[in-house]
């Protein structure tokens, strides 16, 4: 008779999502996984295969979580512009508060793994594709309601938002503690925009 499984695989994702971050996929032992998840070696196995998998996995959860997050504020949004500056506000604070200076785990795991491994490029350039397609349709609404500036195309926009916002996440995790930075960052932005 097969054994059933005593944990909830949302949760484990959402643990193995925080060590990754956390230390990263190299930094990140067997034992680290087996310590911070709870689980036996078997159990973590037999559910999520090898280290890469649960790397894989926990990548795309983050990715999803992330990317609906900011798509619910940009869809319910009633002023665009406002509500882009309140994302990066968010991104602000938690840059500034972040004592670990984890920074953002897909901005990690790009500069950590994209290059050597296909598999997290493959998420990390899905990741980004969608990123830009969200910030596209927010400038264009937010173009259509003239609070956005139409002098550039909403896909040039997009693409100036999103590595303005993934500048913020990696600054945070060189360990950047001057809010000055961040604002001259986002009030520049927001001044193109």
């Amino acid at each position: 008779m097969a054994r059933t499984k005593e944990f909830n695989e949302d949760q484990v994702l959402d643990k193995a999502i925080e060590i990754f971050w956390h230390k990263g996929y190299n930094g990140t032992s067997a034992q680290d996984l087996v310590t911070h998840l709870g689980l036996s070696r078997s159990s973590l196995y037999d559910t999520f295969g090898d280290k890469q998998k649960l790397f894989s996995q926990s990548l795309q959860r983050y990715q999803k979580q992330s990317q609906d997050q900011i798509i619910k504020l940009l869809e319910d949004s009633q002023n665009i512009k406002e509500t882009l500056h309140d994302i990066f506000k968010q991104a602000v604070v938690e840059s500034l508060e972040d004592r670990i200076t984890k920074g953002c785990f897909m901005v990690n795991s790009s500069v950590e793994l994209a290059m050597h491994n296909e598999e997290i490029a493959n998420i990390v350039k899905s990741n980004s594709r969608k990123m830009e397609e969200v910030f596209t349709n927010a400038v264009k609404k937010g173009q259509e309601a003239g609070t956005i500036s139409k002098q550039h195309k909403p896909s040039v926009l997009a693409r100036f938002i999103f590595n303005n916002y993934s500048g913020i996440r990696v600054l945070a995790r060189a360990g950047e503690r001057d809010k000055q930075v961040y604002d001259d960052i986002v009030n520049t932005l927001f001044y193109l925009l």
